[in-house]
């Protein structure tokens, strides 16, 4: 790009660009120092970015988590806390195949997306400053459009395999075509955009190109495995994919690059499943994820405070020139010193399936803080009684191998009154299911 294009393209809004891993462990990057996985196209990225180690996401599951990263706002405030709402009166919520054809269940299934209708997304803020916009991947909250996406790959309708992104579960596994296309379109129109790219990768089913298997088979190495890491690297050569389309549209030096992976995953050796203290837990293998940010005008660096997938909104409107509401809980991360200031990142684990339809109390199972190295696990909610809090020293034991509750009682009593000072959770003055 020749320097007066230059000048011109970073004189326009910025577009923007928000990746968005699915079920990945925030050990499983080139970037991140994995021995085996390679991911060449995020390392490049990473290394153009302000990159943050230490990330977080508030929840370890992937709606309620991938609603926070569109709202700026913790599950507790935007109420989604789970995959599945509750199985009507009378149903039995164990048989799958009954409930999801289950006429109530599917009214509940719909009345559910009312929380989304309510909430003011990442796609809202930007489209009333006039960006155009793009859904593609995994999304639970209905058609694309309940999210504020002017342009989308899911439909949402329930009785058409509308769960979790439906057709926008083909993007990169198929072809980047739609993305692409939508680009193209806001370019040759002069217009901002903003591509929100959430594919179903490295999610299973891991069934990665056979030249990818064939890199990462191994002898000693379990085949659960070795499909693992070559799902991972497929969905960094999408990633790859994006950046180059971007590039190629003479796009790339007025966009802002994000990236987060939703919740974590450690693969089971034996099957295709995740392990324990990973996806759905509130220890590092489910909570933790890499993020980091690439935007005009930027210093690449690597920041080590700890910081949470919350923050993406404020800091994309605000690298965007836009106004960031008040109310949102996050900082721009582009504002070091507002990343230095904040005290604590902050969590909460709620069961898989939702258990009040407005009331997040009923599913809490854990409420999770990381302040100056140290993390609290506090067991809480109505199904966690008899859990025991669990204490580490991050700094020390990044694999949380040593629990020090009750050697450092003092601590988890400071850490405790943080936790309720953010949220003490209390049921709502609200209506039965």
């Amino acid at each position: 790009m020749n320097s007066l294009l230059l000048l011109a393209a970073l004189a326009a809004p910025p577009n923007v660009v928000l990746i968005i891993s699915d079920d990945q462990a925030w050990t499983d990057y080139g970037f991140m120092g994995h021995p085996a996985i390679e991911t060449p196209r995020l390392d490049q990225l990473a290394s153009e970015s302000v990159l943050f180690p230490h990330g977080y996401v508030p929840d370890s599951l992937c709606r309620p988590s991938l609603v926070s990263i569109v709202t700026g706002l913790y599950p507790h405030q935007h109420k989604v806390v789970g995959n599945d709402p509750p199985a009507p009166p009378g149903v039995d919520a164990k048989n799958k195949r009954q409930l999801f054809r289950h006429p109530d269940y599917l009214a509940n299934r719909n009345e559910y997306l009312q929380h989304i209708d309510r909430l003011d997304t990442l796609a809202d803020f930007l489209g009333a400053a006039g960006y155009a916009s793009h859904q593609s991947g995994k999304w639970w909250e209905g058609n694309y459009a309940r999210g504020g996406f002017t342009e989308g790959m899911t439909h949402g309708d329930r009785t058409r395999g509308g769960r979790h992104g439906d057709l926008g579960l083909k993007i990169g596994r198929e072809g980047m075509q739609p993305v692409n296309d939508f680009i193209d379109r806001q370019v040759a129109a002069g217009k901002p955009f903003f591509v929100y790219y959430a594919p179903f990768l490295p999610h299973s089913p891991h069934n990665p190109p056979e030249r990818l298997l064939k890199k990462y088979a191994k002898k000693n190495r379990p085949e659960s495995i070795a499909k693992y890491y070559a799902m991972c690297e497929w969905f960094d050569e999408t990633c790859g994919q994006l950046v180059d389309k971007v590039e190629d549209v003479g796009a790339a030096d007025n966009t802002v690059f994000l990236y987060v992976c939703d919740n974590g995953w450690i693969q089971d050796p034996t099957s295709s499943k995740y392990a324990p203290r990973s996806k759905r837990s509130p220890h590092e293998g489910g909570t933790r994820t890499p993020i980091f940010v690439k935007a005009p005008g930027t210093q690449p660096r690597v920041d080590m405070t700890p910081v949470s997938s919350i923050d993406l909104v404020p800091t994309t409107l605000a690298a965007c020139g836009l106004e960031v509401p008040a109310e949102l809980p996050g900082v721009n991360l582009l504002d070091e010193s507002a990343v230095t200031a904040r005290e604590a990142v902050y969590g909460e684990i709620f069961e898989h399936d939702i258990v009040h339809m407005t009331d997040p109390v009923p599913s809490l199972l854990y409420r999770w803080v990381v302040k100056d190295g140290w993390k609290l696990i506090l067991p809480s909610g109505p199904n966690n009684a008899d859990a025991e809090p669990e204490l580490y020293h991050l700094a020390l034991d990044p694999d949380e191998t040593q629990d020090l509750a009750e050697a450092k009682p003092d601590r988890v009593g400071e850490m405790t009154r943080m936790l309720d000072d953010w949220w003490a959770p209390r049921p709502e003055t609200v209506a039965a299911n």
